[in-house]
């Protein structure tokens, strides 16, 4: 039996107010991201991924507090995809801008999927390029969750997503 610790369900509209949109322009590219809530209760995170003028990534982070994940396996998300590849980030207390662990998965196209990923897949990057020897993930530290599009995906994007919990197996 799976035990969870829901972090962020998307069932507010005031919910969207909470994520922070972060894509390529910062770096000179063009790439476009919005993330809105949707009739359904969930948060549609789309736009198009530009690899002109050196771009080629959009995200979306938010924050999720003091939530201390000590003890707990990884993390889960309830997700509908285009079936493109995409990064679930989080970020700790004293991460520099642009640092974060970060694991990938993979959507299928309309299809909703659970997708559990172990803290153990989570690898240290900073702007892009894995960190080799960066300090391990703390659990207790994470303070933001975030999801990005990147890999050389131009073209539009949509993942749709219903939640993001902590799991524990016992």
């Amino acid at each position: 039996m799976i035990k969870y610790k829901l972090l962020i369900e998307c069932k507010s509209p005031e919910e969207e107010k909470r994520w922070e949109i972060i894509n390529d322009v910062i770096m000179g590219g063009h790439s476009e991201s919005r993330i809105n809530m949707t009739p359904e209760k969930t948060a549609l995170f789309e736009g198009e991924v530009s690899l002109e003028n050196d771009g080629g990534f959009a995200s979306v982070r938010t924050d999720i507090g003091d939530h201390f994940l000590d003890g707990f396996k990884g993390l889960s998300v309830r997700v509908r995809g285009d079936g493109k590849r995409y990064r679930l980030r989080v970020r700790t207390v004293d991460a520099p801008e642009g640092f974060a662990y970060q694991t990938s998965f993979v959507t299928q196209a309309d299809t909703w999927l659970t997708l559990h990923m172990p803290f153990s897949a989570f690898e240290p990057f900073s702007r892009g390029v894995v960190v080799p020897n960066a300090p391990p993930l703390t659990r207790s530290d994470i303070r933001q969750i975030g999801l990005m599009i990147a890999d050389k995906q131009p073209g539009p994007f949509r993942l749709e997503i219903e939640w993001i919990k902590a799991y524990l197996d016992y």
